[in-house]
């Protein structure tokens, strides 16, 4: 097994239980407990984990239960909703547009209209919304489910072959350095292909992913044309990344 597929599969356990111990992770990874130490080291540096006796636990709090959020219901779930607000008004009658898979394009997709409209999506739980809108044309790129969403090693070509207007990323974390990032891999290819295929690229994302670095980066923030977010996103942080170049719309309160 590579050491890149090992920190995925170590992050995912950290992710689902919040704390792992070496002997544990040695054991379900069939390695040694120095394997595993090393492992644990090279994830702290990327300030991933943090580093206890005998075992890790999450860098930060925002990390935690990401892969149940969509069961136990999603953290900051009004700023989600104002990230997806500040989507809806990019979005307009017959548009071809793809939603890709997240808390936050869920939001989308309950707070869409039922109107003429084109959706790609890969996403169990933002079909479950869509499905109900007779006006909405749903185009599922199919597959096998892993978790919420339907993977097909042949969905990027797939993609790549449609014409999209808008499409509304999702991400685990914003950084200046590192770009657009996630926990899993074979998540990587599809939004890649989003990327590629759409004329315009939006991140919709709440302000407590900025500043945070997940495993892998599959976008750099150059290739976004704008960040979408909520009202919570400080000052400091909307001048810090507008300095570097990133556009970014926050959710105003109407009064």
């Amino acid at each position: 097994m590579s050491a890149i597929k090992r920190y995925e599969l170590i992050m995912q356990h950290l992710l689902a239980s919040g704390e792992v111990t070496v002997g544990e992770l040695a054991e379900r990874l069939h390695v040694t407990g120095k394997t595993i130490r090393q492992d644990f080291e090279k994830l702290e540096g990327k300030g991933l984990l943090r580093r206890t006796h005998g075992g890790a636990v999450l860098a930060s709090d925002s990390y935690s239960g990401l892969f149940r959020e969509q069961e136990a219901g999603s953290k900051h779930p009004d700023e989600k909703q104002q990230a997806a607000r500040c989507a809806l008004a990019h979005i307009g009658q017959g548009d071809i547009i793809a939603l890709d898979s997240g808390s936050t394009t869920l939001e989308i997709a309950k707070l869409l209209d039922n109107m003429p409209l084109t959706v790609i999506t890969n996403d169990l739980y933002v079909i479950g919304e869509l499905i109900k809108k007779d006006q909405i044309r749903l185009v599922v790129p199919g597959g096998v489910r892993s978790r919420n969403q339907l993977v097909n090693e042949n969905a990027g070509n797939f993609l790549r072959k449609l014409n999209v207007q808008k499409a509304f990323l999702s991400t685990t974390g914003i950084h200046l350095e590192y770009g657009l990032t996630i926990f899993t891999q074979m998540h990587a290819e599809q939004k890649r292909a989003l990327i590629e295929s759409a004329r315009e690229v939006y991140c919709v994302a709440d302000h407590s992913k900025f500043d945070k670095c997940a495993l892998f980066t599959f976008a750099k923030l150059q290739e976004v044309g704008t960040v979408l977010t909520d009202a919570g996103l400080t000052d400091e942080l909307l001048h810090k990344y507008e300095t570097a170049g990133v556009r970014i719309e926050r959710f105003l309160h109407v009064q």
